[in-house]
């Protein structure tokens, strides 16, 4: 299949190959995709704009997490007091205690700015002709146009809404465009030689099987590749690294996701995802700088150019360093269409550390609504895989049942029959179905799992007390959400507190940067690394074998437990 491209006399055939293997990470906010011989891979906004016939129903998802209605909510002010009282009982590295400004002194400064024009105009606004409009280039376009806007991923799987473009089949059909779009036009492939190509894509470590089917029909059946596979995103994070174990934290735009990796498996009762990331820390920090007279009072976290102005603020002024006490001076440019290019000089203060520490006291995240937690579910069957896990171990039963029934009725039966059910409570036990339940995630009620909390669980849930020594010296942290400076070390000293007494001799490694790596960018290297190897050969599902047999091949041939 991959020979469709005869080798040139200078290059290696595994670079031929790897210039025919597609790798896809699709996000909420951001899809980043490039062949395998790619340095690093396209990273645009991962969202559609279709044109809405007229008299059409107005819909558009938002760019940021929308803020619930807070303004008589006290618990939010009392958990940003809690987090600014620890910080002012820290020391900075040179032993000195910690000073703040207190808010109403920046406030103070912040409301006596005005903004500096230095420019009469940001440009205008792209005039757009066609039905759909993909990428970065939906941020030039007027809000006045008559398109809406979708994004097919939030809070890490699907965006299945009940408003327009909200079912299944639409959310497909805008992955199609997007995909196909980018591959024309950013990695130059002709959509008619899709056959000769590979396609790998990278999944959430928690799995709806019923999405992952669908996404195997459109990449194998609509699009036409000529095969591909799938890998979970903690996996691939891990060969990314050059990790053969880890306890991986994946922090994106909307989602927070922790589990167990080893040797490329990633432990089903250590996954967990959570419905927090880098879009609810923005909105926070939002929050916490209107607190302080932010001076752009114009600020609407709902538009599109205020949303991703708010993100490159929390980017460039966000971090953990204690050793930086007090007011700063930072200053940005505002530029967007049709408005005066205007510079804006603010304080900030301990806001900046506020922010990211929300990871650890979540009670903040209220700020975006209620949230909950996501755990792989028991599989239920599935009507096109007649042979599941289900089927097989009613197989087992049966077959039990009518080995110890064909034992002759005397004084031995009655003990065959004991062995008989113990061996029934053997065989359940061994089943996936009971194995998954074996522990479930504390969550007081009402409340939200910090990020601590969520990976102590975690590695809580390892089979064996080995593994879990193990995952506490190694926590790997990826994704683009929280790549602030000092995070690892606050993680770090957050874990070895509460760390099992057993377990405290491990040497815990937070790795926040592998391989001098931007972490955003990790699970897709590492899926890039994958779909060359050698071993990587039996995991390839060619179209015609998904044409015939559907979701079984996944079952056997998925590099996870299906």
């Amino acid at each position: 299949m991959i020979n469709a491209t005869n080798p040139g006399p200078d290059l290696p055939q595994e670079h031929v190959q790897a210039k025919n293997i597609v790798i896809i990470h699709p996000g909420s906010l951001n899809l980043r995709i490039g062949r395998a011989s790619d340095i690093n891979p396209v990273t645009i906004l991962h969202a559609i704009a279709r044109k809405r016939k007229p008299g059409g129903q107005v819909y558009s998802d938002s760019f940021l997490p929308e803020r619930a209605d807070i303004s008589q909510n006290r618990e939010f002010d009392e958990a940003r007091l809690a987090i600014s009282h620890t910080l002012q009982s820290c020391l900075q590295s040179d032993g000195r205690r910690r000073y703040a400004t207190p808010p109403q002194q920046i406030a103070a400064f912040n409301r006596r700015v005005q903004p500096e024009i230095i420019g009469d105009s940001g440009g205008d606004w792209v005039k757009v002709e066609g039905e759909t409009v993909i990428g970065n280039d939906i941020f030039r376009l007027s809000p006045l146009e008559a398109y809406n806007i979708h994004f097919p991923y939030k809070r890490g799987d699907f965006n299945v809404h009940s408003s327009p473009g909200g079912s299944i089949t639409s959310i497909l059909a805008d992955l199609e465009a997007i995909w196909s779009h980018i591959m024309e036009t950013h990695l130059q492939i002709n959509l008619k030689e899709l056959k000769t190509y590979k396609a790998v894509l990278i999944v959430p470590d928690v799995y709806n099987r019923t999405y992952l089917r669908e996404l195997m029909y459109l990449l194998l059946g609509t699009m036409g590749f000529g095969s591909c596979f799938l890998v979970q995103d903690h996996v691939s994070a891990t060969f990314g690294s050059g990790l053969s174990y880890a306890c991986v934290i994946d922090v994106g735009d909307q989602k927070t996701s922790v589990s167990c990796v080893e040797d490329g498996i990633c432990h089903p009762n250590t996954r967990v995802r959570l419905e927090y990331g880098g879009g609810d820390i923005t909105q926070i920090f939002y929050w916490l700088l209107q607190k302080c007279a932010f001076p752009y009072k114009e600020c609407d976290d709902q538009n599109k150019l205020d949303s991703m102005l708010l993100r490159k603020l929390k980017e460039e002024l966000c971090h953990v360093n204690l050793d930086i006490c007090g007011s700063q001076e930072k200053s940005f440019t505002l530029k967007q269409p049709q408005k005066p290019i205007c510079h804006y000089t603010i304080q900030v203060g301990d806001e900046c550390i506020i922010a990211p520490l929300s990871m650890f006291n979540p009670e903040l995240f209220g700020i975006t609504g209620p949230k909950s937690i996501h755990t792989q579910k028991i599989s239920t069957g599935d009507p096109e895989d007649p042979h599941d896990e289900i089927y097989l171990r009613d197989i087992r039963k049966k077959g039990m049942k009518e080995e110890s029934s064909s034992i002759d009725m005397n004084e031995s039966y009655l003990e065959s029959q004991q062995v008989g059910n113990e061996d029934d409570i053997v065989v359940d036990a061994m089943d996936p179905v009971i194995t998954q339940s074996v522990k479930e995630f504390v969550i007081n009620p009402g409340q939200i799992l910090g990020l601590d909390q969520a990976v102590l669980q975690s590695i809580d849930r390892c089979p064996s007390e080995d593994l879990k020594r193990k995952m506490y010296g190694c926590v790997l942290v990826v994704g683009g959400g929280m790549k602030f400076s000092g995070i690892g070390t606050w993680l770090q000293n957050r874990i070895s507190l509460q760390i099992p007494y057993l377990y405290r001799a491990e040497q815990l490694d937070i790795i926040t940067n592998p391989r001098d790596m931007d972490s955003a960018m990790v699970a897709w290297k590492g899926a890039a690394i994958m779909s060359c190897l050698e071993t990587a050969q039996e995991l390839w599902i060619e179209s015609s074998e998904w044409e015939k047999y559907g979701v079984r091949v996944l079952r056997e041939r998925a590099p996870f437990t299906w």
